[in-house]
């Protein structure tokens, strides 16, 4: 019998995300950085704040910024949702959802909870909005999958033992895990607190290694969904993927790509 495991792209078995809130200017600098290193990220703005009086980058600027990472929610104007109305809840979203679509020119379909505020009911409610994942403040200092994307807990905020998760993720080298380093923030705070140099050693050390997969938040939410759509047959000799997303299996310690449309048989000699 086959030994089947999920694998992230290329066979991976590691993925780091990063996670950025309230889009002040200072992402320039930390995008930047990011880039350097080939690290991608989510950064959660809030549509309604984008002027001189709040001190946010210009809307005008945020495509170009981040071309590559993933522009997702934090609410219209960042208030702390569990003390309000559901319906102003949701209106909140929406708007948020709505202008930066208009400037991204993609379905933005994430978000964090603003100020970590959120409620069973609000988490529901963003389902019914399209949101498909949203981030809480939570670390955990682990790195396992999340069991439930809409309390998506990270693995710590970069000014919790940042460097020393970060030597322990790539540390880790039992290959039949699926093991997840995420990490938030707000860029703002390395000029707070005068450490840009945590970040930059960071994304250096984690730069750059085969066996990571370097992604934003939704590509994460995506490919873990059209994984779990994968058709293998009873006896495990053949899988069918009926996704538009190239999908990657480990067998037997080897690697099998599963593209769009197609059926693979996963090994050679089986059945």
């Amino acid at each position: 019998m086959n030994t089947i495991y999920k694998c992230f792209p290329s066979g991976r078995h590691k993925v780091l995300t990063m996670s950025y809130d309230d889009g002040k200017p200072e992402d320039e600098r930390l995008v930047s950085i990011f880039r350097q290193n080939g690290i991608k990220g989510t950064f959660h703005l809030n549509a309604g704040l984008y002027d001189d009086q709040h001190g946010r980058l210009p809307l005008a600027r945020v495509r170009e910024l981040y071309e590559g990472m993933e522009i997702a929610c934090h609410t219209y104007t960042h208030p702390t949702i569990e003390r309000c109305p559901l319906s102003q809840v949701i209106a909140q979203t929406l708007e948020d959802r709505k202008a930066l679509e208009a400037i991204a020119g993609y379905t933005v379909r994430g978000m964090s909870y603003p100020n970590g505020s959120y409620t069973k009911e609000i988490e529901e409610a963003m389902r019914m909005c399209g949101i498909e994942y949203a981030r809480t403040v939570i670390s955990t200092h682990d790195f396992a999958m999340p069991d439930n994307f809409m309390e998506w807990k990270a693995t710590c905020h970069h000014n919790q033992n940042l460097l020393e998760d970060g030597k322990r993720f790539l540390a880790l080298n039992k290959t039949q895990y699926l093991y997840m380093m995420y990490v938030w923030g707000h860029s703002y705070e390395f000029t707070n607190h005068n450490n840009w140099e945590l970040i930059e050693e960071f994304c250096r050390m984690m730069g750059g290694h085969e066996e990571i997969w370097y992604a934003t938040n939704i590509e994460i939410v995506d490919y873990l969904k059209a994984w779990d759509q994968l058709q293998f047959s009873a006896d495990g000799s053949f899988c069918h993927n009926p996704t538009a997303t190239e999908l990657w299996v480990e067998v037997n310690k080897e690697h099998f790509s599963i593209q769009p449309g197609s059926t693979q048989r996963l090994h050679p000699t089986a059945g």
